[in-house]
């Protein structure tokens, strides 16, 4: 584990050498390729060094991890393109790769603690250095107030843990059992305000909406995934409080997954739209992760991972139909079918992925969810229903209103697209795509 961490030091100097962006760029795919050469699909840590090694779940999402960065540098040519601080913005990109892996490598809960926050300060720079809108600076104060304010109660019941268990290692936490309110609330509270659940998910379209696209796709990318991840690692010792409450969590999920959704079909900015539909989609994550069915657990990992490219490439496209046209709206955003026919393909093809249309892996993954959550109790159907229409309603209504109809009057050129678009729509889809032929790796990880 320590090898590729060392490789990721070693690339950070190179940031800063003149024109090196897209040196630094083949580097990070030679580390991604690398990392996947190392495939390791075992129920236990391997590659150990002093406190870093990894499982299926850890190994799933750090290979994500490196993948969506990679993206983001290939997604962010107008940083390099107008000169825009690119030599900081590679060197911010890599100390937030480097601080994600080092939380997901992570075998000790407050090692863990320290890079999930840590992985907030980069996230913060990239939305107030490169955002857009002047209101960038109230999305950095929320994101940061919202995590912030709820990880201390979990600082103090990691070293409550501490104190009485005289270990943090993952490994040997499994074997205790808490019964223990205080705790389980305050060590379970910021990773669902990282999810977010449903009334604490504020911060996320106020943070997508104004961040670059770079900052969105690490947002919708993996930082949502943070929070399941952590969910998936402490659960296992609060099994006891979570058979009491799991009910209140599962219950605001489902309802706020389908509030979410007709807030949704309200949107008229396509960033915001994308956005919310993660709320949506993280909820029925939270849902199937609290029942602690084998389903379940499996379900949201492979909900976790296909939603990390689904959603980063949608917001891809987004950008690059705001690049063309300067601006998000949908009342702007309309006819792209005649302005660039080559890119609807690939509109349709991540949005049918949001939907959860067969072969993509969120289908897999919602199918899991669906049978754990009606299987822990019936009267979720109604919801469950509700959400799988509505997320096939605002999906279709940000595809056909955003390709169909009659063009805007501004736009009267026509354009092909680039081959770097394309090359990383290709990069979203394909393993999306891909990936429920191997999905077994999604399914024995318990």
């Amino acid at each position: 584990m320590l090898k590729l961490i060392f490789m990721m030091i070693f690339i950070s100097p190179i940031c800063f050498i003149s024109s090196s962006f897209w040196m630094v760029q083949n580097l990070m795919f030679l580390i991604t390729f690398l990392f996947i050469m190392m495939n390791f699909c075992t129920n236990y840590f391997v590659n150990i060094s002093y406190f870093l090694g990894f499982d299926t779940i850890s190994y799933g999402l750090i290979l994500l991890s490196f993948w969506i960065c990679t993206l983001m540098i290939t997604a962010s040519e107008s940083v390099n393109k107008f000169n825009n601080y690119k030599n900081l913005f590679l060197f911010n990109i890599l100390i937030l790769l480097l601080f994600l892996i080092l939380s997901f490598a992570s075998m000790n809960l407050f090692m863990f603690y320290l890079f999930f926050e840590s992985s907030l300060i980069p996230t913060l720079f990239l939305i107030l250095g490169w955002g857009y809108q002047p209101e960038r600076l109230q999305a950095g104060v929320y994101l940061l107030f919202y995590t912030l304010l709820v990880s201390l109660p979990m600082l103090i019941s990691i070293f409550y843990l501490y104190n009485n268990l005289m270990t943090l290692n993952f490994y040997l936490l499994n074997n205790f059992m808490f019964n223990y309110d205080l705790l389980y609330l305050s060590l379970i509270l910021a990773f669902l305000v990282k999810m977010p659940m449903f009334l604490v998910h504020l911060w996320l379209p106020k943070a997508h909406v104004e961040a670059p696209v770079s900052g969105s796709m690490i947002l919708a990318g993996i930082m949502l995934k943070l929070g399941g991840y952590g969910l998936l690692r402490v659960l296992c010792f609060l099994q006891l409080s979570n058979m009491k409450y799991n009910y209140i969590w599962i219950s605001i999920s489902l309802i706020g997954g389908v509030l979410i959704s007709l807030v949704c079909l309200r949107q008229t900015d396509l960033k915001a739209l994308i956005a919310y539909s993660s709320v949506a989609h993280m909820g029925i994550v939270l849902g199937g992760l609290m029942t602690l069915s084998y389903w379940g657990l499996c379900g949201s990992y492979t909900l976790m991972i296909s939603h990390g490219l689904c959603s980063s490439g949608l917001f891809c496209l987004a950008n690059m139909t705001y690049e063309r046209l300067g601006s998000r709206s949908l009342l702007i955003n309309k006819g792209l079918l005649n302005f660039m026919p080559s890119m609807t393909l690939w509109w349709f093809l991540l949005s049918s992925c949001n939907m959860a249309a067969p072969p993509s892996l969120n289908l897999l993954g919602e199918i899991s969810l669906l049978n754990s959550i009606i299987s822990w109790s019936w009267l979720t159907m109604i919801s469950l229903s509700l959400l799988s229409f509505f997320s096939a309603a605002y999906t279709l209504y940000l595809y056909a209103y955003s390709q169909h109809g009659k063009g805007f009057s501004g736009v009267y050129s026509f354009s092909g697209g680039k081959i770097r678009e394309y090359f990383i729509l290709m990069l979203h889809w394909f393993p999306l795509n891909l990936l429920i032929l191997k999905s077994e790796i999604c399914m024995i990880w318990l």
